[in-house]
């Protein structure tokens, strides 16, 4: 198919790397390639270019350089917080808590310790639009409570969690928070010291940078037991060479998303898109709506067919979409985020998600809104259940 047709509506799962980090990246291929643990020239000039990238991506969260700990992307991020902080802390004790609409990358985890490491869990339930209580938070948190971690911007609905109110619960009561921001970074305010994080998972590929590189803020003074050993990378947290091209990549990628102009075209786009689908009849929104949602997220319930079913239809036309977390989009059962905000199964089913980038076009954006209802009213006409 001719790539002009296309509109690519999947950067919930990965974003189109942009030419500037691209362009930035280069000279670590095959000029500057040089490992930063290397006591001479090419090895110091790595070195600097990875301080640099450490120190723009502090910045832009309000953390400490020396907070900030690079991996190879959200998953593993993921793990060292909850993985790491357990250990760390199992003399305090092994209960956790956590949201029933966490990342497979999350909950996984959770699972496992829970499962073969003698923790415990509590998990939180959530409204209708998928938000926490912080009261019913706090009621959850006992003496022997170590970690909890809630999700900043929900990847299937888009739904920001107010992690000042949170930080504030977790804070008084002398327990370490950790948030997922891999959907949030760059698309909504993170300030580590006023929402009061301790750990926080951050990456690349989703704000157009190069995929297999991300990043954890630990706070100074968390302590975090190592999950990889062996040279002592990262200040002992994190050992292997490091991916120098892709961390300067992914700090390009900061610099170029972090900038209200890209927020404010997503929102007018996502608004745009929510309103001429909502005109669609037996169509609605999953998920909060405002400032209170991802400025990139739409997800929507289309009464009467299969959301894999629409999906298929719409790449046929070009026009790439999904049904929930690529991580788990292949699995024929209803979306675990979208059941734990209170739909049925049908409901759950019959949804599709529809997420932007900062280089989303008007042009993409026409092609699905004329293509969309097409395809929708096809499938309608020979759907069992419409």
């Amino acid at each position: 198919m001719d790539e002009e047709q296309t509109a690519y509506f999947d950067s919930g799962s990965t974003t189109r790397i942009d030419s500037k980090v691209l362009e930035a990246m280069q000279p670590y291929f095959k000029q500057d390639y040089g490992n930063p643990a290397s006591a001479h020239k090419k090895g110091r000039k790595a070195k600097r270019a990875m301080n640099k990238a450490r120190e723009t991506i502090a910045k832009s969260i309000n953390a400490q350089t020396k907070e900030i700990i690079f991996t190879s992307g959200g998953t593993e991020s993921n793990n060292l917080a909850i993985k790491g902080a357990a250990y760390a802390n199992k003399e305090k004790g092994k209960h956790m808590i956590t949201t029933r609409i966490e990342h497979k990358s999350v909950l996984n985890p959770i699972k496992w310790l829970v499962k073969g490491q003698g923790y415990t869990v509590t998990y939180l339930e959530v409204d209708s639009q998928g938000f926490v209580n912080p009261e019913e938070l706090e009621k959850a948190i006992t003496d022997e409570t170590i970690l909890v971690s809630i999700i900043h911007g929900n990847n299937e609905v888009g739904t920001i969690q107010n992690m000042e109110e949170i930080g504030q619960v977790t804070r008084r009561k002398n327990v370490l928070l950790h948030t997922d921001a891999c959907q949030s970074f760059t698309k909504t305010p993170i300030d580590v010291e006023k929402q009061k994080i301790d750990l926080l998972t951050i990456n690349s590929h989703k704000i157009n940078g190069p995929k297999g590189v991300g990043a954890i803020y630990i706070k100074e003074g968390t302590k975090i037991t190592p999950l990889n050993h062996g040279g002592g990378h990262e200040k002992n947290i994190r050992s292997g060479t490091p991916n120098i091209h892709g961390i300067v990549g992914f700090a390009k990628a900061t610099e170029q998303a972090n900038k209200p102009e890209h927020v404010e075209k997503m929102r007018k786009m996502r608004d745009k898109i929510i309103e001429e689908t909502l005109k669609i009849p037996n169509s609605k929104l999953n998920g909060p709506t405002g400032e209170k949602r991802l400025p990139n997220n739409i997800n929507i319930y289309f009464k009467g067919v299969e959301g894999e079913a629409l999906s298929g239809y719409l790449e046929r036309k070009g026009v790439y979409t999904s049904t929930g977390s690529a991580c788990s989009s292949k699995k024929l059962e209803p979306s675990h985020v979208l059941t734990a905000m209170g739909m049925d199964p049908e409901r759950a089913n019959s949804s599709i998600r529809i997420t932007l980038s900062r280089l989303t076009t008007e042009k993409e954006v026409e092609h699905m809104l004329e293509i969309l209802p097409k395809v929708l009213e096809n499938l309608r006409k020979i759907s069992p259940l419409y």
